[in-house]
């Protein structure tokens, strides 16, 4: 019988997903089935992890190498005054167990690097990357897709974010979007340009619902649309795009065959014939 596996304590936890036709015990058992590894633990990863721990994902890797700084503070709301100067995984793993004890937390207190990030992704549904680079954005965005792991990309930038999803079909993808990454010092970061506190929450929480969706297996994800979002205006543009037939990575003729073969620095540039 279905829910058979859920014990009293969870039919509880969960039962506002429960009683949802579009969830009910199933869907409730596959999201504590689902294993996601979020890439960042920052402005869009808290959010998304906040949330995703509340849905019961059962599993949640957590992927990241820095410590928490009190200018942080100001939109990374899983940490904590009192967690200034831990890592941010330790930081992160510690609000997940708080607040939700059927989660699995796996910590991976490292960098995305070409070097991991193959294995880290095997053993992982989905993907959320949440990360402040391009480097590490490329880098996950060519992993995901050679692998075939769908993932949820997300940016922010002072008022105004950006989303898109990568089916596990693996196009369109990012590249299709933006083949190389500008030249370095063209686009200022957070701590040059600044960011708005409550923004990564909307963008994050987003992409957690991108995350739910397709561990579910309902709605439609934001596959071959960047979604943009203006806080200041407080509007939402959906912007089609599709796959583009000379990707290095998503197409036929991409030349885009193993990470090891860019260069994951600067533009991250399309391998040379």
């Amino acid at each position: 019988m279905a829910g058979l596996s859920l014990d009293g304590t969870q039919l509880d936890r969960y039962s506002r997903h429960i009683i949802m036709d579009e969830v009910g015990p199933e869907g409730q058992e596959n999201l504590l089935d689902g294993r996601v590894l979020v890439v960042g633990a920052g402005g869009l990863g808290a959010p998304v992890i906040q949330y995703l721990a509340a849905a019961g994902i059962g599993s949640i890797g957590i992927a990241d190498d820095d410590v928490v700084e009190r200018s942080n503070l100001q939109r990374q709301v899983i940490h904590r005054d009192a967690d200034v100067g831990r890592k941010k995984a330790d930081s992160a793993a510690e609000f997940v167990a708080d607040l939700n004890p059927d989660i699995d937390v796996r910590v991976h207190d490292t960098r995305i690097t070409a070097a991991n990030v193959g294995d880290l992704i095997a053993e992982y549904d989905f993907v959320i990357d949440g990360s402040d680079n391009f480097e590490t954005r490329y880098l996950v965005n060519d992993a995901c897709v050679l692998s075939g792991t769908p993932f949820s990309h997300g940016a922010i930038y002072q008022f105004e974010g950006q989303i898109t999803t990568v089916a596990a079909g693996g196009e369109p993808c990012y590249r299709c979007l933006f083949p190389e990454a500008p030249p370095e010092g063209t686009i200022p970061d957070c701590s040059e340009a600044g960011v708005l506190g409550v923004l990564p929450g909307t963008v994050g929480c987003i992409q957690a619902t991108e995350t739910v969706k397709h561990l579910l297996g309902k709605g439609e994800p934001l596959k071959g649309v960047l979604l943009f979002y203006d806080a200041l205006d407080m509007t939402f543009e959906k912007v089609p795009y599709e796959a583009n037939p000379d990707c290095a990575v998503c197409s036929e003729s991409g030349k885009i065959e193993s990470i090891h073969e860019v260069e994951y620095s600067g533009t991250c540039p399309i391998p040379a014939d």
